[in-house]
């Protein structure tokens, strides 16, 4: 976790309240540990399965006052680090954009993203999203009738679709697809070989300071253009803001979009009666992407919070300088909030799900995360009427991440 060597103070007090252990188990199934979490309370202290301590809090209605909750912090390059600290290159320039600040920073760097981030931009986006989903089922459709059984929704659509499109609307090659997911892999994961994290931030440090200097000298219809004039109009996103922001962009423009797909195609298939409901009525789609965010939950938590003071959530004093995470995949999981809330439901109102957050750092992506969820699962759904797993869910194995649940893989078979 990041910078968590700052976080000394108020360890002994919270230590002696008891620690709940995330066994290796976590990663494959967060939302058991969570269940009895809420049962027993609204927050729990726990070591993540290596080793950062934490607290985490889990019921829908503590979940969505914390997001709001302006005693936990983001900022922590600021708040956490000495008078002294001086952070090296990658993660000086990568560690300032909007979720790592909070106000007044976090209002105006999120004011400028959005100048360039407009409405109009993303419902433009819709005939181009269409393009690119159906140009990628084509291609697996190309690979079925050449004789494979089986192919991996997860690499074939899940994840080239959004990134194709957030590429785009960057204004960043296509070709470029590739190194992209592996940098964005070792960013968010939770293990890895040693150094994995900066070197990967380093690769796209380096990218995207070549990427801006080429656009400050051509300058395209795409948001580094624009994000650029934003920074250059005499309002001041700096050289550091601008690719710290493309940094955050690129990986929160494709992650949770990815997982939503491949997750919530997880969850239909594995539901084969909301499945045949969701086919022969189309237009229940939108209000179903909905639900399986809710459902399928694409992060665990939302970014790391941390207190400077005692905080008092639920009931229970969290000591000043310590982490907290928001499991905004518990809080969609409580039946308090979703009656019956561990069944899939695509006629579900799902309003009100935290997703995407809640507050000043509710995802800015949002709509076209949307967007893309009810493009892809309306033409998968209608190009592929018998679609269905290739393996047993059970075989299934997810990513290594405390903030991403994402499948690794997902076998299907399309006739």
């Amino acid at each position: 976790m990041t910078e968590s060597a700052a976080l000394s103070a108020g360890q002994l007090a919270s230590e002696q309240l008891g620690t709940e252990q995330l066994g290796a188990d976590y990663f494959q199934d967060p939302l058991a540990y969570f269940r009895r979490m809420r049962e027993e309370g609204p927050v729990t202290q726990v070591r993540l399965p290596y080793g950062e301590r934490a607290w985490l809090i889990t019921r829908y209605a503590e979940v969505r006052a914390a997001l709001a909750d302006p005693r936990l912090h983001n900022e922590w390059a600021g708040k956490l680090t000495a008078p002294d600290w001086v952070p090296d290159e990658v993660t000086g320039y990568l560690s300032v954009h909007m979720l790592n600040s909070d106000p007044p920073d976090h209002t105006r760097l999120r004011k400028l993203v959005t100048k360039a981030f407009t409405a109009r931009r993303v419902a433009g986006l819709r005939p181009r999203v269409e393009a690119i989903t159906a140009a990628l089922l084509d291609a697996i459709e190309a690979r079925v009738a050449a004789g494979e059984h089986t192919v991996d929704l997860l690499d074939a659509f899940a994840f080239p679709l959004p990134v194709t499109v957030i590429c785009e609307l960057l204004g960043i090659p296509a070709k470029d697809q590739d190194e992209f997911r592996a940098w964005s892999n070792a960013v968010v994961a939770s293990e890895g070989e040693p150094g994995s994290f900066r070197a990967a931030g380093l690769a796209m440090f380096n990218y995207f300071t070549s990427l801006v200097a080429a656009k400050r000298a051509n300058p395209a219809d795409d948001m580094v253009s624009a994000l650029i004039a934003a920074s250059d109009s005499g309002d001041s996103l700096d050289e550091r803001e601008l690719i710290s922001m493309l940094f955050l962009l690129l990986i929160a423009g494709h992650e949770t979009t990815t997982n939503l797909i491949a997750s919530g195609a997880l969850a239909l298939l594995t539901n084969p009666a909301e499945l045949a409901r969701l086919r022969s009525d189309p237009a229940l789609l939108p209000g179903a992407v909905d639900e399986l965010l809710r459902f399928v939950n694409p992060l665990n938590h939302a970014t790391e919070r941390f207190t400077l003071e005692p905080v008092e959530i639920g009931g229970v004093t969290i000591p000043a300088r310590e982490w907290v995470l928001c499991a905004t995949a518990s809080a969609n999981h409580d039946d308090g909030r979703f009656p019956v809330a561990d069944q899939l439901d695509v006629g579900r109102d799902a309003g009100g799900h935290v997703a995407f957050g809640h507050g000043i750092h509710y995802c800015l992506g949002a709509p076209l995360a949307r967007l893309e969820g009810e493009v892809a699962f309306g033409a998968l759904l209608s190009r592929f009427p018998s679609l269905s797993l290739a393996v047993d869910p059970s075989s299934l194995r997810w990513r290594h991440s405390s903030l991403i649940h994402g499948l690794e893989t997902l076998p299907v078979r399309l006739r």
